[in-house]
């Protein structure tokens, strides 16, 4: 199969596939339903691309992604139940450096609302500016700041709350 090329719209779509792919998974918190939530999107655009008006397509993408999740959550349950025996045919991860570091942080990320964790991700993780972030998530600045400040600091108290080690003394 041909890689598009890089100038098609096919082709900057294929370029920013790591960058969807790492939002998706952070709005879902799932590995599988992240990818679900790439996989809509990119077909979602891919059939909407006449309404593209050729500004910044990674944040028309992303609030595309992000409308498509909220629209989700909206119908759907809030939790899905998954079948224990569906955990059978999972793939083990590799290895990491730190596992338990990696655990930390994925859980500190888990800890924060939808709407902070959407912040945190497009503003730290995929790079966006305040004021794109506020576009694309059609909130005022000033929210942005706020949630991604809020955001910070409840991941920063969370892995340091984590770190606590008690060491009792000899007798």
């Amino acid at each position: 199969m041909k890689t598009p090329p890089s100038d098609t719209f096919e082709g900057q779509i294929l370029a920013l596939l790591p960058s969807l792919r790492r939002y998706s998974r952070s709005l879902t918190r799932s590995d599988a339903d992240g990818e679900d939530l790439l996989q809509d999107c990119v077909e979602k655009v891919l059939a909407r691309r006449g309404q593209w008006r050729g500004l910044n397509l990674r944040g028309w993408v992303l609030t595309t992604m992000t409308n498509l999740y909220r629209n989700t959550r909206r119908a759907s349950p809030r939790d899905r139940l998954v079948e224990l025996d569906a955990a059978e045919e999972m793939a083990v991860p590799e290895a990491q450096a730190d596992p338990l570091e990696l655990r930390r942080l994925e859980q500190a990320l888990d800890s924060l609302s939808e709407d902070h964790r959407s912040v945190l991700m497009l503003v730290v993780i995929e790079g966006y500016s305040y004021g794109e972030v506020a576009t694309m998530l059609e909130i005022p600045i000033g929210t942005v700041m706020s949630r991604l400040s809020r955001a910070r600091q409840r991941m920063s108290e969370h892995i340091k709350a984590d770190n606590v080690i008690t060491l009792r003394r000899p007798k």
